[in-house]
């Protein structure tokens, strides 16, 4: 009985630091448009599937949603369950396409620990200059093995209203 008190307690002491984290975190944080519950849980959080939606910090005119599960239950609220990696993602084209600047093949738009330590999620951002397509990737990795687990989402670059659209292709850095 003493021993499981004592674990209680770190596990306390260790969510409380992580709080701090959170809220500076906070700012970077993606829009919560809905969670739904997946696993009825009696007596701790329920496991959920959670939808976020972002918008490209470099190309004005563009926005994702990703789904991600969200592990219940007491280890999943304090912050110390490894979440699964199972995501995916939609990006579409919300109004005229403006690039604030240059950017690289596979740079990352967005990242969110999904673990205490080791694994985090990511969406990366490229270009199909063939096509004037920007493609997005998300997946997650650890520090020591990486995922199969991704999903890719792309967006033709359209006339909005009477203005010729850009190439993404003039926007890569060489």
């Amino acid at each position: 009985m003493k021993q499981s008190w004592q674990i209680t307690c770190i596990l306390f002491l260790l969510a409380s630091l992580q709080m701090p984290l959170v809220a500076l975190a906070a700012n970077d944080d993606p829009e919560l448009i809905f969670k739904r519950s997946t696993v009825f849980r009696l007596l701790s959080p329920d496991a959920k599937l959670a939808t976020y939606a972002i918008d490209d910090p470099l190309i004005e005119g563009v926005a994702c949603h990703f789904t991600v599960p969200e592990i219940g239950g007491w280890k999943g609220w304090a912050g110390f369950a490894e979440e699964r990696s199972e995501v995916s993602l939609a990006c579409r084209q919300v109004g005229p396409v403006q690039f604030k600047g240059k950017f690289e093949q596979g740079e990352e738009v967005y990242r969110q620990r999904r673990s205490l330590f080791f694994k985090k999620m990511q969406i990366v951002r490229g270009c199909d200059a063939k096509r004037n397509v920007l493609v997005y990737l998300v997946y997650s990795d650890k520090v020591i093995e990486g995922s199969p687990q991704n999903s890719t989402s792309t967006v033709p670059i359209m006339p909005w209203g009477d203005g010729t659209p850009p190439r993404c292709a003039d926007f890569l850095s060489k």
